[in-house]
């Protein structure tokens, strides 16, 4: 009798721990910000209009998961100030919350603030290694920075996380700047570095159409390829025309394709169009570096001869 009385109050006593730790894990997690399901959050504002996430926020003011989607439709439709106060709100109800942080760090990527966004993302990847937009992210800094190694080492990480653990935009982007590096890589280096690299370029931007065929960025993508490539390796200044024009209707706040879209005029001859699509990637973006490259001259970014 005694012997049972001794294992119920062990069983009694272990059940008791277990419960004890539970709530410790759970309190910890609170204080430290917990994590979103991001790919599917992602995925899901992709399919949702800025108004739908809007009226879904103010039904459920509460819902993390929902203010998450609203800042990241406000940055799908270049709505960068919007979606800065959302995760700032965020990042307040969740202190420590790397989507939350991944924002902020957005934000300031594209207001060009790059040093201060690269530390913030390197801190995040530290932190969260699985976390891909990060990494796609640092790659486009890294990739203005004129440090194209470390961009495509940064989109081969992405792609090797595994198409169902990463979202589709991202898991795109990350083919595209791999195909967009490799071309500058091409671009910058000697004849056998154009070989590999040069032919490198078009496969994953076919990879990337397969996947998301009306993204913006993949028609950007298609459309510079068309622009820079020389005619022996498929270079075609109407289907460069084509695909830009495009990339503008599918995000008509799209700066970089309306700068790439006056370098076609400008090999067009056509001084007066050439002139209306840079200066209108600088009215979008004043400042957007591909569209100063441009204006400057300094050609960082590849320029066009007539």
């Amino acid at each position: 009798m005694s012997h049972n009385n001794t294992k119920s109050k062990y069983w009694r006593y272990r059940v008791l721990m277990e419960t004890v730790i539970s709530l410790i894990i759970f309190f910890i997690s609170i204080n430290s910000g917990y994590a979103l399901d991001w790919k599917n959050l992602h995925e899901e504002a992709d399919r949702k209009s800025v108004e739908e996430a809007v009226r879904i926020q103010r039904e459920y003011p509460d819902s993390s998961e929902n203010l998450y989607v609203l800042g990241l439709c406000y940055l799908d439709k270049h709505m960068d100030k919007k979606a800065n106060l959302v995760f700032k709100d965020l990042a307040a109800r969740e202190p420590g919350l790397v989507e939350a942080r991944w924002g902020l760090a957005e934000c300031l990527r594209r207001a060009h603030k790059l040093d201060e966004s690269e530390r913030m993302l390197k801190k995040i990847i530290r932190e969260q290694p699985s976390f891909s937009p990060a990494y796609i992210s640092l790659a486009y800094i890294k990739y203005t920075k004129m440090k194209f190694n470390d961009s495509v080492r940064l989109a081969y990480k992405v792609i090797k996380q595994g198409k169902k653990n990463v979202d589709l935009t991202n898991y795109t982007r990350a083919y595209l700047m791999l195909a967009g590096a490799k071309g500058m890589i091409a671009h910058y280096g000697g004849p056998l570095s154009k070989a590999i690299n040069g032919t490198f370029v078009f496969s994953k931007l076919k990879k990337a159409q397969r996947f998301s065929p009306q993204y913006a960025g993949v028609l950007f993508g298609m459309g510079s390829f068309y622009l820079l490539a020389p005619k022996f390796a498929g270079g075609n200044i109407h289907k460069a025309e084509d695909y830009l024009k495009k990339a503008i209707a599918a995000d008509p706040l799209f700066s970089d394709a309306y700068a790439r879209l006056s370098q076609v005029y400008q090999q067009k001859r056509d001084g007066k169009k050439a002139k209306f699509y840079l200066e209108k990637a600088l009215r979008i973006d004043s400042g957007s570096e591909l569209a100063l490259d441009i204006k400057s001259g300094r050609c960082k970014f590849i320029c066009v001869t007539k």
